[in-house]
């Protein structure tokens, strides 16, 4: 799924959370040296260390942020590991900055400020553990580029009644997609060999972006676990997942693609 926070394609988040990460380990380790060297000039060194580590967490937050509002499915596992990511990064991030009040005018920490921050490097590494799972099991932030698939694009809609008008007639080319965030919903608009169809962004395995998966004819495949579904009635073509996906009635007239939100086709 394609990054909301991005510069050029390339996001935002994973290039600065190594800053945070690398700092307030850092901090934690050059303090358990200092103690156990008897080294207290370097208590100072990772006071510092201590305080660059926060404010770069406080960056790399904000487009982590933006992609969790925007990039992550809802509904979804992706969605529940990225709140366990966050809540463990926060939390962290909370230790080590409960860990400098326990810090003498040296700079030098008490013992439960070392525990605070050996608490934090734990909580770093699970949530470490969880972002690499986001990016390479639910490839949050991954650019699938698939031939003939086109440039994809996600487009926000109003409702303003049941009927939503989608796109131009010739927008799509036939093996293309786009997602429509239609309010609290999202909705693929595809175009087959056959014409459109529309269907919620929503494998019913485990919540993946069907609008980042492949469509090949008449068949769109889950990127996550490879679940197939035919995109003009829902139903499932091949497991894992068990249910089909909701499809809507499609309306071509004026040189435009209307979606009835009201009308679900039988699958």
């Amino acid at each position: 799924m394609r990054s909301s926070a991005h510069i050029e394609g390339h996001p935002i988040h994973p290039m600065l959370v190594g800053f945070p990460a690398a700092y307030l380990i850092g901090s934690a380790f050059v303090g358990m040296f200092a103690r156990a060297a008897h080294k207290p000039r370097w208590f100072q060194t990772a006071a510092d260390l201590n305080l660059l580590g926060l404010a770069s967490a406080v960056a790399a937050a904000v487009p982590g942020l933006i992609d969790y509002v925007f990039a992550i499915p809802p509904k979804s596992s992706a969605r529940d590991r990225a709140t366990n990511h966050m809540i463990a990064n926060l939390s962290a991030v909370g230790l080590f900055a409960l860990a400098r009040v326990g810090r003498n005018g040296n700079g030098a920490p008490s013992r439960w400020s070392t525990a605070a921050e050996a608490a934090g490097v734990g909580l770093l590494t699970a949530g470490g553990w969880l972002g690499g799972t986001l990016v390479y099991r639910n490839q949050i932030g991954v650019d699938h580029r698939y031939a003939n698939a086109g440039k994809w694009q996600a487009e926000p809609k109003r409702i303003t009644g049941p009927v939503i008008n989608a796109a131009a007639d010739d927008e799509l080319q036939p093996g293309q997609m786009k997602l429509l965030r239609v309010e609290d919903r999202r909705i693929v608009l595809a175009r087959t060999e056959k014409g459109h169809a529309a269907f919620d962004d929503r494998c019913t395995h485990k919540g993946g972006p069907l609008s980042d998966g492949a469509l090949v004819c008449d068949t769109v495949q889950c990127p996550w676990h490879g679940s197939q579904f035919d995109v003009t009635t829902g139903r499932v073509q091949q497991g894992p997942a068990d249910a089909p996906v909701r499809t809507y009635a499609i309306e071509e007239r004026g040189g435009r693609v209307y979606i009835n939100l009201d009308d679900r086709l039988k699958s």
